[in-house]
């Protein structure tokens, strides 16, 4: 993009404490407009005459910084007055934390060594046809600001009785202008507020407050106080079987939340980084602890609910709100793994196995279009696609080979975007994306027409997996086989809707068909059934689904998938006539099961099914996120199966719908619906004396299939009785 303005930082290495830049001006004749357009290695929060200039907090987001770096936009022209002055705090944030990967050679090393710098064109337009720009430069001051100390993982420090002693001109220095891009994702913002619930003294003593919601944003503090006086509390997800305060599952990250008061009534809420958390503990307060000095701030990308779904089963119905949290939770301008630990990273895997879930709850299409442009600049010449995007991981000259079913994010998700709002273009424009990871593939793999001889995730955290693996019993050659059958697929679907010469890639297909069929003949784990039934690999995919529903069955109606498998197991088993066991599966409510979790108070979809093992012990300190939403993916089955609401194949964006409901004797009733580009599509069915009543609500043409009949729906509402 155009820029003309120049970066600058403070003349001092200021360490951990946010620099506060400052250009103060004076409008001498009647105003029209204020644009202001900035940018900021790290976090910033910008205001004019001590207004926030906008919504949008933890600007500019997070985007693959060596490659692309976004410019906010904001009209200002009503915040001014004739004397002005214009403040911008600027935090590490995503840009120079010193991540997880920073001592590994990754590119994060560089960006943490980075200045603390911002970039900023204020333009004036006035009544008499002139026009000011105001740019960054030495004209601008730089100070200490009451940000003592603002990291990602480690929190914020903040003394409100903290006054600048000194101020100093700004130095130009050199920063990343060849990478500037305007505002693509959806700007991250506050999204709704979160009252504690409960305070009470732990078995240890301390004095914790429960909010009764897991949630991810800042914590709001409001009390009466004298200067000096000090706040500061801890952020826990869950408590120990005992009832105490538990925080070792955030590992290294410190998640400071420490406020120094001033004098009198006063609020306080991080301004540059934020929290994961359903717990706090307070450290120290000054006075009695209330719950009305407290409030949790909801934070997530600017996305509109789309989805709904309520059951009959109190337990699917909090499955269901477990999951939209979840979403949110992790919907931090980038679909992260987690929101607390020191991790917080954007892992392919978990995106592309949630991407039409995601679909379905929220309008993602913005929110991913511009995740994928990352993905697609941090791929490599050679097609190779990291684990996590922003690619913080890979090192920067040398990187091992990609994983499957996480790399393969470059074709699922793009596919599933395009499959839920019908935008070609976004299609288009990832295709040479897809391309070039298919054929990576082939330049890696150590047998021609299968993907085998390399690392991969495997079925990660697979309920088989051998004592002391976190990696489930399914083959990883079969695995990797398979997505790259899929993918494959799926760049012949993508080519064929954009009208492209997919020919190499329809005869590629075919071959990695044959030579997986040839090499794969038996299946031996519920994932390696599920995906040769899914992927249409096996010879005979009933027979595949079929063996399926018996591994289930013998394993006592339980799971034993991982990452990998559970996203299609319910699938696989009601596309083939076991829908009555999917049923099972999904409404168990023992160890392992989705209903599980909820029996000991998540709110959140966990990352291990025993996160909280049944004697209350923890699975682990070390890899334990309650708030992972990749399992939450079975609400795809719930929506397009049990409710039935699908897309037709060649009407991508709900253009024309097909509805085949999967009703269950084991609920009274069900219903979703799902705001399409179209228009409201909702689901309806109700057990009664009589049968199944059927309330269908469509704004497109429709296929109403019941009980293997078709019948045509047009636009409006419909009752039919069964």
């Amino acid at each position: 993009m155009n820029w003309q303005a120049q970066w600058i930082k403070p003349a001092q290495d200021l360490g951990s404490k946010a620099p506060m830049f400052t250009r103060r001006f004076a409008l001498d004749k009647p105003l029209t407009s204020a644009v202001l357009r900035l940018t900021g290695l790290g976090t910033y929060e910008a205001e004019i005459n001590g207004q926030r200039v906008s919504e949008y907090v933890l600007a500019p987001g997070w985007t693959t910084y060596m490659h692309r770096l976004q410019v906010q936009t904001y009209d200002v022209t009503k915040m001014l007055s004739a004397q002005n002055e214009l403040t911008v705090v600027l935090g590490k944030g995503w840009y120079r934390s010193p991540l997880m990967c920073h001592k590994d050679n990754t590119a994060q090393t560089l960006l943490m060594n980075s200045p603390a710098a911002i970039t900023a064109e204020l333009t004036l337009a006035y009544a008499d046809g002139t026009t000011q720009t105001i740019l960054t430069d030495e004209n601008w001051q730089v100070s200490e600001s009451p940000v003592r100390f603002s990291e990602l993982y480690d929190g914020e420090v903040y003394d409100a009785t903290f006054v600048p002693a000194e101020y100093a001109s700004a130095v130009v220095c050199d920063g990343p202008t060849d990478t500037l891009i305007p505002q693509e994702g959806e700007e991250i913002r506050e999204q709704g507020r979160v009252y504690p619930t409960r305070i009470f003294k732990t078995p240890r003593g301390e004095t914790v407050i429960d909010f009764g919601q897991e949630l991810t944003g800042f914590l709001e503090v409001t009390l009466d106080a004298h200067a000096g006086d000090v706040v500061d509390v801890s952020f826990a997800e869950v408590l120990d079987k005992d009832g105490n305060f538990y925080n070792e599952n955030y590992r290294g990250a410190k998640c400071q939340y420490h406020y120094t008061c001033r004098d009198g009534q006063q609020t306080y809420k991080t301004k540059l980084t934020f929290y994961g958390y359903r717990y706090i503990r307070i450290n120290e307060f000054p006075g009695t602890v209330t719950l009305d000095s407290f409030v949790g701030i909801v934070v997530h990308s600017q996305l509109q609910r789309t989805g709904s779904i309520a059951t009959s089963e109190p337990m699917l119905n909090q499955l269901f709100s477990n999951v939209i949290w979840g979403q949110k939770s992790n919907f931090v301008d980038v679909p992260t793994d987690c929101p607390q630990r020191d991790e917080r990273f954007g892992w392919t895997g978990d995106a592309q196995v949630f991407a039409r879930t995601a679909c379905m709850n929220f309008d993602a299409e913005r929110f991913f279009a511009k995740w994928l442009n990352d993905l697609a600049a941090d791929q490599h010449a050679d097609g190779y696609v990291g684990a996590v995007i922003p690619d913080v991981l890979s090192p920067v000259v040398h990187h091992s080979t990609a994983s499957a079913a996480w790399g393969d994010a470059t074709t699922i998700v793009p596919w599933e975007v395009y499959r839920a709002y019908g935008n070609a273009e976004l299609l288009r424009r990832q295709f040479p994306s897809m391309c070039k990871w298919v054929d990576y593939i082939g330049t890696v793999t150590t047998t021609p027409d299968l993907w085998t001889g390399c690392w991969h995730y495997a079925d990660w955290l697979g309920l088989d997996a051998p004592s002391g693996s976190s990696k489930g019993s399914t083959r990883e050659d079969f695995i990797a086989s398979a997505f790259y059958a899929y993918s494959t697929a799926l760049v012949i679907k993508a080519g064929h809707v954009l009208g492209e010469d997919v020919s190499a890639y329809e005869a590629l297909h075919a071959r990695i068909v044959a030579a997986f069929r040839k090499t794969y003949p038996e299946y031996t784990t519920q994932t390696e059934c599920a995906l040769a039934a899914h992927f249409r690999l096996a010879e005979d995919p009933q027979k595949a689904a079929d063996l399926l529903a018996e591994k289930v069955r013998e394993a006592g109606v339980q799971l034993r998938t991982g990452f990998v498998g559970t996203p299609y197991i319910l699938h696989v088993l009601s596309d083939y006539g076991h829908a009555d066991l999917a049923w099972e599966l999904l409404l168990r409510r023992e160890y392992p099961s989705w209903f599980y979790p909820i029996t000991k108070g998540a709110t959140t979809i966990w990352e291990h099914w025993d996160g909280v093992m049944p004697d209350g012990n923890f699975w682990s300190a070390e890899m334990n996120s309650f708030n992972h939403y990749a399992y939450g993916s079975v609400m795809d089955w719930v929506y397009g199966v049990a409710a039935g609401i699908q897309v037709c194949e060649n009407a991508p964006g709900y253009a024309r719908i097909r509805i085949a409901p999967h009703p269950t004797d084991k609920l009274d009733w069900l219903e979703a619906a799902i705001q399409t580009r179209h228009g409201l599509v909702s689901s309806k069915w109700t057990k009664t004396a009589d049968g199944w009543r059927y309330d269908i609500t469509t704004p497109v043409d429709t296929e109403l299939v019941l009980d293997g009949k078709t019948r045509v729906l047009t636009p409006g509402s419909h009752v039919l009785i069964l």
